[in-house]
């Protein structure tokens, strides 16, 4: 069975086994805008690769988003020039992260995003969750968050760990799948597959919008 989320027979083996429940969607979200930043859009960089869809989906998204007043949050990661904030055993395991410096621009989101600085906050997180390390869980509790929308990269870093987290906060966590993407197309299938089936539920950016048109009485 192939590892990935359109493989029937294998979701059909997990829900066998308990797996792959659905959370659905609550009543008050936020989107969760996750490392669209330099480092990771322009394939000329270590870690960057074309997500140019992606970054398109997620601003279909963020329009629909911002008309109705729903919460958005960004992320991005840099460590101090000396890297004195970065422990050595992050640096041994992923060395690339010696590249986020503050004083690059790798961290700055991409341009077709449009954040608003007044009202949309930017996390600076050093891990790999949207929620470690950070003030997030404030935020979404402070809005009233019950719901996350988690848009962004990569899926198999950490969109996966954001999933997983939103989970073990107890949040509807909801993954587009088109909004999402890897520098892998084979781990970012298999991961949809695990997110889908452990932490969070995949739909589709149709599904989200949906959504989002039911809250605001259209």
């Amino acid at each position: 069975m192939t590892h990935k989320l359109g493989e029937a027979s294998l979701h059909e083996f997990y829900r066998n086994r308990g797996f792959s429940g659905r959370v659905g969607f609550g009543r008050h979200p936020a989107v969760l805008v996750i490392d669209l930043a330099e480092a990771w859009t322009n394939p000329r960089h270590t870690l960057g690769s074309d997500l140019s869809e992606v970054v398109n989906q997620t601003c279909i998204i963020l329009q629909k988003a911002r008309k109705v007043g729903i919460p958005i949050i960004f992320t991005t990661m840099f460590f101090d020039d000396e890297l004195t904030d970065l422990p050595m055993v992050i640096r041994a395991k992923v060395p690339h992260v010696t590249e986020l410096k503050r004083s690059s621009t790798l961290w700055h989101l991409h341009p077709a995003l449009k954040r608003d600085p007044k009202t949309e906050p930017l996390l600076i997180k050093p891990r790999t969750s949207a929620f470690f390390a950070t003030n997030l869980l404030s935020i979404l509790n402070d809005k009233g968050v019950d719901t996350v929308i988690i848009v962004g990269c990569v899926t198999s870093g950490c969109i996966r760990a954001t999933a997983e987290s939103a989970l073990n906060y107890c949040f509807h966590a909801i993954v587009p799948k088109e909004a999402v993407g890897d520098r892998s197309q084979s781990a970012h299938e298999a991961n949809l597959f695990d997110i889908d089936a452990r932490y969070a539920d995949v739909v589709s950016v149709d599904e989200v919008i949906k959504y989002i048109d039911s809250l605001s009485g259209k």
